[in-house]
């Protein structure tokens, strides 16, 4: 059976140094775990640094450096940034102590470069003196070679878990970096596009323009749409300026503008014509609307977009009960897409169904659009609510519509959006109890 060396001692004699260490005493190589590891030792006797570098190198350690002089061990640290430091304590020219008084000066702050000492003198004050001025751990000559290794691999362990602690709080300071720094775009972001939205509501930056809805049977024009259009930078659509206002909190304040700019245009409209503007959910619930609308509701259709979900039915019928009561109409925008599906209609209770415009798109030529189509019709007429098509932009689709008994609708085949002052002059209207029906 092998023999067991580990607890062979190495002696140092009265010159310090170390004794005789064989290759039968070394352990065998550790498994790489400090293959990159750089040892510096420090010490005046010459063969205690070759037999600690012998020692150091049978274990693992991927590079050892020694040297004897202590007057160059800040030179030589800064030169390879050693993972470990073995140091002797007395030496001429400067004891351990300076040496270690000199490395505090240099070594980083918030670094942990450990440094063991290794001396024969085993008074308690020069412990205590060389663990005060930075020493992590203390070994007195002569030493048990096992010992030593034990040392030296838990102080490049908890250099090596150091190190990585250091990567991975770099790590986090940099991602929290990139956070902050993303959240900091994120607001001033936030903040320009609420700013562009609140410079079209204070410069009055939204004209309205007006798309006749018609009654297909007879081509009269029964009611006008409200569409809103932005004069203000830059420029796009009226759904993006609607969509980037409610993601910075004033959608409801830029509908509710539109709404009154739309209405201030009624008294323009032909007496027997309605005025339908459009409104989100979140819109519908809110107090100022039945204050612009309470005043000449009859003549208003409200129609509920389907761009968002309605979470709060109650609530929602509750604030339309006023301006009903008043005379005003309710509409489903966009039926057969989006949010406006059945149940929302049922539990809605609506005047007008709109047939959204890609339900209405080719309708001539696809039996499965007319089939839906028509099934509409007649579930609008089993709930006293008329039909409307949205996006008429043929005569062969108005046809089809007409054929499918569709009352209402409107598209640029009948009439593309403008503003009232340029719009020809309407002629004879639908009389208003045909052209919206009493539920």
């Amino acid at each position: 059976m092998r023999k067991n060396h580990s607890k062979c001692a190495i002696a140092a004699g009265p010159d310090g140094r170390l004794g005789t260490v064989t290759a039968s005493t070394l352990p065998d190589p550790a498994d790489g775990a400090f293959a990159d590891a750089v040892v510096l030792v420090v010490d005046d006797n010459a063969n205690n640094v070759l037999l600690l570098e012998r020692l150091l190198k049978r274990i693992g350690i991927g590079r050892v450096i020694g040297i004897t002089d202590p007057r160059e061990t800040v030179g030589r640290y800064q030169a390879i940034e050693p993972d470990l430091i073995l140091l002797d304590l007395h030496m001429p020219h400067l004891d351990g102590v300076a040496v270690l008084e000199q490395l505090a000066i240099v070594i980083p702050k918030g670094s942990f470069i450990p440094v063991l000492v290794l001396t024969a003198d085993a008074t308690l004050d020069a412990k205590q003196r060389a663990l005060a001025a930075g020493a992590k751990d203390f070994v007195t000559k002569p030493f048990e070679q096992t010992e030593v290794l034990l040392r030296v691999k838990n102080l490049l362990a908890t250099r090596t878990l150091h190190l990585a602690l250091q990567r991975h709080n770099a790590e986090l300071e940099a991602q929290l970096a990139k956070t902050v720094e993303r959240e900091r775009r994120l607001a001033r972001e936030h903040e320009d596009r609420r700013a562009r939205v609140r410079r079209v509501l204070d410069d009055h930056a939204v004209t309205m323009v007006f798309q006749p809805i018609v009654d297909l049977l007879t081509s009269r024009v029964v009611g006008m749409e409200a569409l809103a259009r932005f004069t203000a930078q830059p420029q796009r659509r009226p759904d993006e300026w609607f969509a980037e206002a409610a993601a910075v909190g004033l959608g409801t304040d830029l509908e509710l503008f539109a709404v009154s700019a739309a209405v201030a245009h009624l008294d323009e409209l032909p007496a027997d014509t309605y005025l339908s503007v459009n409104v989100s959910p979140r819109t519908a619930l809110d107090p100022r609307l039945t204050e612009i609308m309470r005043p000449q509701a009859t003549r208003i259709v409200l129609e509920l977009t389907e761009h968002a979900p309605v979470d709060q039915y109650d609530r929602l019928l509750a604030a339309f009960t006023e301006l009903r009561n008043a005379g005003m109409r309710v509409a489903v925008d966009d039926a057969g897409s989006g949010y406006a599906s059945l149940q929302h209609i049922l539990r809605l209770s609506p005047d007008i169904i709109k047939l959204d415009i890609e339900l209405i798109r080719s309708i001539d030529t696809d039996p499965a659009r007319q089939s839906l189509a028509s099934a509409l019709v007649l579930f609008g007429d089993k709930i006293g609510a008329t039909i409307t098509a949205e996006g008429i932009e043929t005569d062969e689709e108005l046809h089809t519509l007409r054929r499918l008994h569709v009352p209402y609708g409107q598209g640029y085949h009948l009439g593309r959006p403008e503003r009232l002052s340029q719009r020809t002059p309407l002629g004879h209207q639908a009389d208003p109890c045909h052209a919206l029906p009493s539920r």
